[in-house]
């Protein structure tokens, strides 16, 4: 059959899915893994790889070429889909995509979704997806393969193409110009290297438990300096530097500090405030969580569940050990958690036995007003008791941010059926996070919540006995953070008892619940030790 007695449709066909397969092996080859870098003039680049590939089209026999066009194109899919990943997880958790550690990331994600969307939803989503990404592989190797097609039946004019793109790559390469790309070996290359770091991480995390100074101390050993004391431990979610130093943000979170660095100073506490650079960022608070407590780096999957398998020495085993009742409080846990039997805890409570009776705040199970009264009526309440250390988790601060509640009186909790108006008639996601300002806008004021919500209860509850340590378990998102953002999320001790800060003296933090930009910076992972050396006997015993 003739070119001309070809239908004028077909041939144009033919054209529009020829152009088609380029765009997308073009954007499949130089796009970049971060969304925020993903721009038109990111996409106009002569990617080397391409060359490589025409080159290879015109010297190969042709099932040879068309085996290699398949292969090429499916990896080339692959990589697309890798990209597309590392888009979502700079996004949300400011690193690229680990396909060693980072595969668990994806049931918290659908359990996120479920909350947004319903069960049936969410799982309609997730075969989308998967669907998508075969589909993805599909149309890159289908079109790899027409295109070396195209090539083939055209060698003279592709061989003039391909010397005139060689030498105009080879120039702007020569004169560092952004048009001549190599990223997607690069890309591939660097990935490489991460999954055989990743699987290496595991000898080098075993170095690290296999130091453990104070496994075998003593109860009598520890935790001298807060005998008698109530010690809670609060993590306050996403409150990271940003909070207290970005010019937006920081104004009315500044505000909410300062005020209660005045209302807890004439209640009789003092307060002392640094920074902790945590393991994470964006998410994963879990990773946090276990760091703080275990006196390891835990920044991946892998590490926190050799963790939990584990009998390592924790801040909660130290208070339990020294003759404490450690209590866990996890709101926002609806599923077992057989993995929190690491800690050791002889009371926990989550979203099914905590008591609320309210709704939900979209995420948040329930407002953290409500999660520091029930522990203040379960646990502190209580007569005749032993001294409490507790680990309490405060989530009304996790994105989207919104609905947000507002403080109540405390008298008035009671079961949580209270905020039901609050949950239903507050600001809904879909209003905030089409827009960057109004995003960061409500983060700010959702840190403000969860801090008043900490300053009210020690106002109302806090007595001479009373240890109050709170901390970011990590930064928010870098839609609110920014890109290149630290790691670093505020610190604070709130005591009434002179002496407690006393023993804290060496540390160097700043006066107040605020810490300046010259407060000292630890890592997440030294503050068990130095904890534990601080309160410990003076002077020490080891």
């Amino acid at each position: 059959m003739t070119t001309d007695s070809v239908p004028k449709w077909r041939r144009i066909t033919a054209k529009v899915l020829t152009v088609l397969a380029f765009v997308l092996v073009l954007f499949a080859l130089v796009a970049p893994n971060e969304l925020s870098k993903l721009t038109p003039w990111a996409v106009l680049r002569i990617p080397l790889e391409g060359l490589i590939g025409v080159a290879l089209v015109l010297v190969l026999p042709p099932r040879p070429r068309r085996i290699a066009a398949a292969v090429l194109g499916a990896l080339l899919g692959v990589l697309l889909i890798w990209k597309l990943f590392d888009m979502g997880f700079y996004t949300t958790l400011a690193r690229p995509f680990d396909p060693v550690f980072d595969w668990s990331f994806l049931g918290p994600g659908f359990d996120f979704l479920s909350g947004a969307i319903g069960k049936g939803g969410a799982v309609a989503a997730a075969i989308g997806v998967a669907v998508l990404a075969v589909a993805m592989v599909v149309l890159t190797a289908l079109s790899a393969m027409r295109l070396s097609r195209v090539v083939a039946a055209r060698p003279a004019a592709a061989t003039r193409a391909l010397a005139v793109l060689g030498i105009v790559w080879v120039a702007a390469a020569a004169f560092g110009q952004p048009i001549a790309s190599r990223s997607a070996a690069a890309l591939a290359y660097d990935h490489a290297r991460q999954v055989g770091t990743s699987l290496r991480d595991s000898d080098a995390y075993a170095a690290e438990a296999s130091v453990d100074a104070f496994r075998d101390a003593q109860g009598a050993e520890l935790l001298t300096g807060l005998r008698g004391k109530d010690v809670i431990f609060a993590f306050v979610e996403s409150y990271g530097q940003v909070a207290v130093q970005d010019p937006v943000i920081s104004p009315g979170v500044d505000a909410v500090l300062d005020a209660g660095t005045s209302k807890l100073r004439a209640a009789g506490f003092e307060a002392r405030s640094g920074f902790i650079t945590s393991s994470t960022a964006g998410g994963g608070s879990w990773l946090a969580h276990s760091t703080l407590q275990s006196g390891l780096l835990i920044n991946n999957q892998k590490r926190y569940d050799t963790f939990v398998g584990s009998d390592r020495f924790t801040l909660s085993h130290a208070f339990k050990r020294a003759g404490w009742k450690t209590v866990g409080v996890v709101p926002q846990n609806m599923k077992k958690w057989p993995e929190g039997k690491v800690y050791g805890y002889d009371s926990y409570y989550d979203a099914h036995n905590v008591g609320y009776k309210g709704k939900n705040f979209f995420y948040a199970q329930m407002p953290d007003q409500y999660t520091l009264s029930a522990f203040q009526r379960n646990e502190l309440a209580a007569q005749g008791r032993k001294p409490v250390m507790a680990e309490i988790d405060l989530v009304s601060s996790h994105t989207p941010f919104v609905p947000l509640p507002k403080m109540i009186d405390w008298a008035a909790v009671g079961d949580g059926s209270v905020y039901m108006p609050q949950a239903e008639n507050g600001t809904k996601p879909e209003a905030v996070w089409n827009d960057a300002s109004k995003t960061r806008a409500a983060y700010g004021e959702s840190i403000q919540y969860s801090l008043t919500a900490l300053i009210s209860y020690v106002q109302t509850y806090g007595d001479d006995n009373l240890v109050l340590v709170f901390l970011g378990d990590h930064q928010p998102q870098p839609v609110v953070a920014g890109e290149g953002a630290t790691r670093n999320v505020p610190v604070t001790i709130v005591a009434k008892d002179p002496a407690v800060l006393e023993r804290t003296a060496t540390w160097g933090w700043h006066d107040g619940l605020n810490p300046g930009p010259e407060a000292p910076v630890w890592p997440m992972q030294a503050f068990r030790d130095r904890f534990l050396t601080a309160f410990g006997p003076h002077p020490p015993t080891r």
